[in-house]
């Protein structure tokens, strides 16, 4: 049974108009437009759009997508990380690595927004960071609240801290929910979160990101970007087995399946290095041209 704090309550406004919601027996009501959004048995609050919504994002002509000398490396430990990294439990997608990078709360109130949160794998990793855990899906029951990413229903800057896993690809203007991210999210709030690129279809993905691509998604909404790394664990032959030519197959057999085919991309690659020292057939280059997915860290300016 979902239960909403006061605390999240107060930070909730109509997906349509943005005005304030109130409490009501059966749902929410907005002060405004006077729309009203249900609750389900569970608990569980529909927050989303109940008409059509036009949204206005602004595009700067004549730049380069990515500046200068910005790596696209491997992301790497935290050296220091918030919290003491050996006593958490990992959920299965994340890895360690990803959540050394997690913020601790600042503030003992302090929400934290699971954008697409599924069945809430990461509501106990959120709380040993310190947040309140907040969680939005757009279709399962087992999200507190219901809600579409291109018009989230909270307060500007009601959140220290959002994360994203493997969202971005399967939303329909992924420009209008980074700026939506921002938007939502208190100055210095940091922003984590995965997005496909050499994956396969899946679950109706729209748009896969390359490195540029993340980057250009990011910064045109406004954020700080940090990091776009690539996944050097999931690369374009071990998610096409895993997710495509032998989907259902367990784990460790998709991956003895490509094998051998990946053995022999590594081995092409290191032999065109030898050869020609070109950047376009460095480890670094074959990494960004064939990872599966990006993790990207983003910071809203203080």
């Amino acid at each position: 049974m979902h239960t909403l704090s006061e605390r999240v309550w107060s930070a909730l406004v109509c997906p349509a108009c943005g005005a304030q919601l109130t409490q009501q027996a059966g749902g929410a009501a907005c002060s405004r437009c006077k729309l009203h959004y249900p609750v389900a048995a569970n608990g569980q609050l529909d927050l989303r759009l109940q008409r059509p919504k036009s949204e206005t994002v602004e595009f700067a002509l004549g730049g380069a997508p990515v500046p200068a000398g910005f790596d696209f490396k491997p992301l790497v430990t935290n050296p220091q990380p918030a919290l003491e990294l050996a006593s958490l439990s990992i959920p299965w997608h994340l890895t360690l690595t990803l959540v050394s990078h997690f913020p601790k709360a600042r503030a003992n109130d302090a929400l934290m927004l699971d954008l697409g949160c599924g069945d809430g794998i990461h509501r106990d990793i959120a709380q040993a960071f310190g947040y309140e855990w907040v969680g939005l899906d757009y279709v399962l029951p087992e999200a507190p609240i219901r809600g579409d990413g291109h018009a989230l229903p909270f307060a500007d800057g009601s959140f220290e801290f959002i994360l994203s896993i493997a969202v971005l690809e399967h939303i329909q203007f992924p420009f209008v929910m980074m700026q939506e991210a921002f938007r939502c999210l208190q100055p210095g709030g940091v922003l984590i979160g995965t997005v496909s690129f050499m994956e396969p279809f899946h679950n109706d993905s729209l748009y896969h990101h390359s490195h540029l691509a993340t980057y250009n998604t990011l910064h045109n909404a406004g954020f700080e970007v940090q990091a776009v790394s690539p996944s050097p664990d999931w690369q374009a032959l071990q998610a096409i087995g895993a997710m495509a030519l032998f989907r259902m197959a367990p784990g460790w057999l998709s991956r003895l399946l490509v094998a051998p085919l990946q053995a022999l991309h590594r081995l092409w690659w290191w032999l065109g290095y030898a050869f020609t020292r070109s950047e376009r057939a460095s480890e670094a280059y074959r990494q960004l041209s064939t990872s599966g997915s990006f993790t990207f860290i983003a910071r809203k300016p203080d």
